[in-house]
């Protein structure tokens, strides 16, 4: 045997022809396509769970609020329900709401993908004796699909939501359709 003959074997055996590596990227993208869709419908199911437990929450603020605060009823806005750390418990800043929920307004990043209002309706002098929570997708068909609200009732409802903002009226909340 020539010392030729054994360095063209081992250069034979070792390394992968580029055929060979062209095979495995395109069997590793193949798995990425099928993979990356269903993880954003995961993402989204998340999103969407996070917002109606969120609507929970500002609907428990609001009664908790107008427990606390019974001449003022329900709170004008969620900014009401929340405050900024160290927070100081008054009508203006209540305390009541995570301050993360509370400033997740339209406008700003919001919380989990969606954002939120919560506003007091029906005035009866200086006291709002409704109120409806809100929350819609703040990038539609990326963090969401559904916008979600409920009013002093309760009763979670959604919609297919088109990009925009929460709904702030009490008829449009009770035109979505009621949680099963």
């Amino acid at each position: 045997m020539s010392f030729v003959g054994n360095k063209s074997r081992a250069k034979r055996i070792s390394g992968f022809s580029l055929i060979e590596l062209l095979i495995v990227i395109a069997i590793i993208l193949i798995i990425a396509a099928i993979a990356i869709p269903n993880l954003l419908r995961a993402r989204i199911a998340a999103n969407e769970g996070s917002a109606t437990n969120s609507i929970r929450n500002i609907n428990t603020a609001e009664f908790a609020y107008n427990a606390a605060y019974p001449t003022s009823g329900y709170a004008a806005a969620i900014t009401n329900l929340g405050g900024a750390a160290p927070c100081a418990p008054s009508a203006i800043t209540a305390c009541i709401l995570d301050n993360a929920l509370a400033s997740a307004v339209p406008g700003s990043g919001g919380k989990s993908g969606y954002v939120f209002l919560a506003t007091g309706l029906l005035p009866v002098g200086a006291m709002n004796v409704s109120f409806v929570s809100a929350g819609a997708p703040a990038n539609f068909n990326v963090s969401g699909v559904r916008g979600f609200c409920a009013t002093e009732d309760g009763v979670i409802r959604f919609t297919a939501s088109s990009p925009g903002a929460p709904v702030a009226t009490m008829a449009a909340c009770q035109a979505f359709t009621a949680m099963q």
